[in-house]
């Protein structure tokens, strides 16, 4: 089971409605759906706070120490309470994906996000959970920077909550590590494409009604 979820961000009021930001605002929400008060803790640099589920302690986190510095604080969390790496999810923004999409993994890089850089240094292992958060990309490496520090526009604000909305929804089997059933719900589908209708054979009449489309492409 997950014994540890930390959101990801920076502190202070400048940054609060940022994209890098989204890992605060998932956390926010879980915390306030499982009934528990992020409080400030300095020993573990970072507001925390506890929830039991079915009689089991779940950690909550949002590290204060800026986002370079995020594995200080699950480091301390983790080794504190003896949670394995696997035991392990960070919510995070993620560039490689557009607002209003979200995906749960286990392990890889750290593709240069800087919060999860320093959690794999300070863990010493890449094998804990993310859930990446989609805030789009800027189309361009020079702006990315700038762009992570700014607001959404309202459009992928709205996007954004949809997709939090979505895998919120998967907490409680994110937590009990039934983690098939929680990427079906987190996961966007691609709409199906339908098929162009089959032309008739020459020198015969379609059957009454038609063709019935195929089975729909199964998508990520």
């Amino acid at each position: 089971m997950i014994r540890l979820i930390a959101g990801l961000g920076n502190p202070g009021p400048d940054y609060e409605q940022t994209r890098h930001n989204a890992g605060f605002w998932w956390v926010d929400e879980a915390a306030r759906l499982l009934g528990a008060t992020l409080q400030m803790e300095r020993g573990h640099f970072g507001k925390v706070a506890r929830a039991s589920v079915r009689g089991q302690s779940v950690w909550l986190l949002e590290p204060q120490t800026f986002m370079n510095r995020s594995g200080q604080a699950v480091a301390s969390v983790a080794r504190f309470y003896k949670i394995a790496p696997e035991e392990v999810l960070v919510v995070h923004d993620e560039l490689d994906l557009p607002a209003g999409e979200a995906r749960l993994k286990k392990g890889g890089g750290h593709a240069g996000h800087n919060g999860l850089r320093d959690i794999h240094a300070q863990l010493g292992s890449p094998d804990y959970w993310r859930l990446r958060i989609g805030i789009g990309h800027p189309g361009n490496r020079s702006e990315v920077a700038n762009w992570v520090l700014k607001k959404p526009s309202p459009d992928d604000r709205i996007a954004i909550a949809q997709a939090m909305d979505r895998s919120l929804k998967a907490l409680p089997d994110l937590i009990d590590g039934e983690m098939d059933k929680a990427t079906a719900l987190i996961h966007t589908s691609k709409p199906p494409r339908p098929k162009p209708p089959r032309p008739p054979r020459t020198g015969t009449q379609p059957a009454a009604g038609g063709d019935t489309a195929g089975a729909a492409e199964a998508g990520d």
